[in-house]
């Protein structure tokens, strides 16, 4: 495996801690695996050519990632603390290195004097002093990630609304939103920023809210910006004070363009809203607990959701783009079609829909598993190993919607005439059967659209 560090990171580690310890980690770890990591400058014109070369590229420049998404080789660019992540997982001998976690506080406990405030103070001063003693007085909330030298890495504060927003051209009218009020995020390889995503849009549809919006002094490239586009927030309105407004819709009711979109763009533009309509098709895929359990660590079913849990909880798995590794070589699924996950052995129910971006079929070596889906899954070497060893590999990539409220067990499923017995790998449905499974599964109908 032959891995490409752009030189320009050296700059970057200067003027960061974490980031220069993470580097040194992250060589020890390759040397130790005696993995290949060359180092020279990397330009946007080199990007194609180098992406040939090399299994994997590591950058800290936010242009090239951009346009690796773009020419959608995005999966092959890494942060360095994303490489850390992937390749310290990927080679150890057990089971899993346990992410980080992100913690409740109210604002009161954070460090005024933390670093990751002083872009803000700069862009709010000195205001911002004024607006973070009152929301500490008044006990708001913060969901924090702390990194190893105690400072913040990532973190979200947000307040619901319910209110016309009249300093801005052009104005919004009233209406019920969730404000995320601070999201900030540095040097994380954890999905933190996706995690954010997911927790107001959570947030959101328990509240009976339909719109989430933000605000923010656009500074190219944005790395702010560039995380939430991919979730379907949009630029609709500018503030007398020059920041930009960005609103997400979660449903697309009244959306005049919605007939020029494609079930992709449907699920990235209104997730969790999604397309079931005649023009996808409809999969059950069985997946063993504790495979499910890795995947969707926020299932209702398994332990206490995001927003229940008093302390801590684990960042892996409650990221909204997955990949699952199967034996499953079925050829007709494609991008836009749904998969239901039916969790075999315990539970025996279906229990999460998800809509797939790609899938890669017929893989018999673990590194070519890890290219295709490294910054999505937190499989080791070994694991990668034994399911080579097993048959080739399918690499299913999608995007997580939902869970059922209400799982269809196996008796129940076979009662109703959708399902024969219990699956044994992926199968198609019809049109006929996937209704009686919405219906009965407890699906929102303001999340599906057909």
């Amino acid at each position: 495996m032959k891995l490409l560090l752009d030189s320009y990171v050296f700059e970057e580690v200067k003027r960061d801690k974490v980031l220069s310890e993470n580097l040194e980690d992250l060589r020890n770890t390759l040397k130790e695996a005696s993995i290949e990591l060359d180092s020279r400058p990397l330009s946007k014109s080199d990007l194609k050519q180098f992406t040939d070369s090399f299994d994997f590229i590591i950058t800290e420049n936010r242009d090239i990632h951009k346009i690796s998404n773009e020419l959608g080789i995005g999966d092959k660019i890494l942060l360095l603390d994303e490489a850390l992540q992937i390749f310290k997982v990927y080679l150890t001998r057990d089971r899993i290195i346990t992410p980080p976690a992100l913690k409740s506080e109210p604002v009161s406990n954070l460090d005024y004097s933390d670093p990751i405030f002083d872009s803000l103070k700069e862009e709010y001063n000195p205001e911002f002093e004024r607006w973070f003693k009152k929301i500490s007085d008044k006990g708001r909330n913060s969901w924090v990630y702390y990194r190893k030298d105690g400072s913040i890495g990532a973190l979200l504060i947000y307040k619901f609304e319910d209110e016309s927003i009249d300093n801005s051209k052009p104005p919004l009218p009233k209406k019920k939103r969730l404000k995320i009020a601070t999201l900030k995020v540095t040097h994380i390889g954890y999905k933190i920023g996706e995690l954010f995503i997911k927790m107001a849009v959570d947030l959101s549809v328990r509240n009976g809210i339909n719109e989430i919006y933000l605000t923010h002094f656009t500074k190219p490239p944005d790395r702010l910006v560039e995380l939430i586009s991919e979730y379907g927030f949009n630029k609709i309105a500018i503030k007398d004070n020059g920041e930009d407004i960005f609103v997400k819709r979660l449903t697309a009711k009244g959306y005049e363009g919605l007939k020029y979109c494609s079930p992709i763009e449907i699920s990235r533009i209104f997730y969790p809203s999604f397309y079931d309509g005649d023009d996808v098709k409809k999969f059950v895929l069985p997946i063993l607990p504790a495979y499910h359990d890795r995947l969707f660590t926020d299932f209702p079913c398994r332990q206490t959701t995001l927003f229940e849990h008093s302390g801590e909880f684990i960042v892996e798995g409650n990221t909204i783009k997955k990949a699952y590794l199967s034996h499953s070589n079925i050829k007709r699924i494609g991008p836009g079609d749904l998969i239901l996950f039916y969790r075999s052995e315990d539970l025996q129910a279906i229990t999460s829909v998800g809509v797939v971006e790609l899938i890669h079929i017929g893989i018999n070596d673990a590194e070519k598993i890890l290219q295709f889906a490294g910054k999505r899954t937190v499989f080791s070497r070994m694991e990668m190993d034994k399911l080579v060893e097993e048959g080739p590999v399918s690499v299913f990539l999608f995007r997580h919607h939902i869970h059922f409220t209400k799982p269809l067990g196996l008796e129940e499923l076979i009662g109703n005439g959708i399902l024969k017995a219990a699956p044994q790998s992926a199968m198609e449905l019809s049109t006929e059967r996937y209704i009686k499974i919405r219906e009965r599964g407890g699906i929102d109908g303001r999340f599906t659209i057909h």
